[in-house]
């Protein structure tokens, strides 16, 4: 059998504020082709279905016309909740669409109840008596304070209701092994020591102590994680597939994919990398505004998202203006002059305590907030406004 791994779909999301859904559209399209081409047996979906607890109608839509349409494709579906879905929500109407294929791990209750596919070609859930079995079986996000009672642990950490739930499952396999070999494949959505992270996930918990050891998915087949964007290998059987779409300009080295995994009579037999090709490039580029707008080594980036730091001494004006004559999809300007470390760095209040009159404090917030002081025109313009509240003023 092959599985496909994949995680953090986030549908719903947008980037910057330029929203995703014909981005996630296209991602839907290309994971379709590979069921196809690669005859995919089951699609894993290890968390963060959504980008939010209640996502828009749109948004369950295109959730809804995908697992329809991966379904026809001939492949089965095994999804849990993750730290952005609503567990509850998710689950809804889990029993009536495991009749159509589409497996929903979402509840506690439900850790230790894998979905079973016959390796001897008999089918999901059809196994001959003694025929080897793979188990795919579901952890879904697990806020500690709210399952550690259920799940009997001493305290409300990460570690101990992950723990937890991998008892649980081996529990599980070894009661099944009596009967024919078992080969378990966990989805789990958490963050994995040794795991390198993006800007774009939420921390499981405050400071990033959420962590759980590596070692806690031994002697598990394959261990399909959620959570961290980046698709990347723990170990040999312990992988993230990462977000198939970049979410943060941090991500804007990833390769996004996923992991093709083929599941035989004697267990795992390989995994592969997946490739999904990016509707759009991310540039991150950095230097003084002239040079950003001539340089022929840009030329890829006019086509891109970008975000870009502007290193001149004096804060340009119309910045933003400028930059999209070229970079239309400038979406993140920030500004770092080159020679900063070696100006004074006075406070806006030591600032506004040294000035002079009301044109002093006026000309230190512009220096403030712009990085550069006022020109003439500028000068002017405020001596006018100013002027202009005392001759108003006396008149009252």
């Amino acid at each position: 059998m092959k599985l496909l791994h994949t995680s953090d779909w986030h549908l719903g999301r947008s980037f910057h504020g330029v929203g995703m859904l014909d981005a996630q559209r296209n991602f839907i399209e290309q994971l379709l082709a590979v069921i196809r081409d690669q005859s995919v047996d089951v699609v894993l979906i290890a968390g963060d279905v959504y980008d939010r607890a209640l996502p828009g109608l749109d948004v369950v839509k295109l959730l809804d016309d995908a697992l329809v349409r991966i379904t026809d494709a001939g492949a089965s579906v095994v999804l849990t909740s993750g730290n952005h879905d609503s567990a509850i929500r998710l689950g809804f109407a889990s029993r009536l669409l495991e009749r159509g294929g589409v497996h929903l791990r979402t509840r506690v209750e439900d850790l230790d109840s894998p979905v079973l596919f016959a390796l001897d070609g008999s089918g999901a859930g059809k196994a001959n008596p003694g025929a080897p079995v793979m188990a795919v079986y579901g952890i879904p996000y697990l806020e500690p304070r709210l399952v550690a009672e259920r799940l009997s642990t001493q305290t409300a950490s990460h570690f101990d209701v992950t723990q937890a739930a991998v008892q649980l499952i081996h529990k599980d396999i070894a009661r099944r092994s009596e009967t024919g070999p078992v080969h378990s494949v966990v989805l789990a959505h958490t963050f994995a020591s040794g795991g390198i992270t993006s800007d774009s996930e939420r921390d499981l918990s405050v400071g990033g102590l959420g962590a759980v050891p590596l070692d806690l998915f031994d002697g598990f087949g394959y261990t399909a994680l959620g959570h961290l964007h980046g698709r990347q290998e723990l170990s040999e059987h312990v992988r993230y597939s990462g977000s198939p779409l970049a979410y943060s300009f941090s991500e804007a080295k990833h390769r996004k994919g996923a992991w093709l995994i083929d599941v035989g009579v004697d267990g795992v037999r390989s995994v592969e990398e997946i490739l999904w090709e990016a509707p759009r490039e991310l540039a991150i580029l950095r230097g003084k505004l002239a040079g950003l707008l001539e340089s022929e080594e840009h030329n890829w980036a006019e086509s891109a998202y970008c975000q870009i730091t502007l290193t001149d001494s004096a804060r340009p004006a119309q910045a933003m203006e400028q930059l999209r004559t070229r970079f239309p999809d400038t979406l993140v300007l920030g500004f770092d002059p080159e020679d900063a470390g070696g100006r004074a760095k006075a406070s806006y209040s030591s600032r506004l305590a040294e000035a002079e009159d009301d044109l002093g404090v006026c000309c230190g917030f512009l220096d403030h907030v712009r990085g550069r002081p006022a020109d003439e025109t500028e000068l002017s313009a405020l001596r006018e406004a100013l002027e202009a509240v005392r001759l108003e003023g006396a008149e009252l």
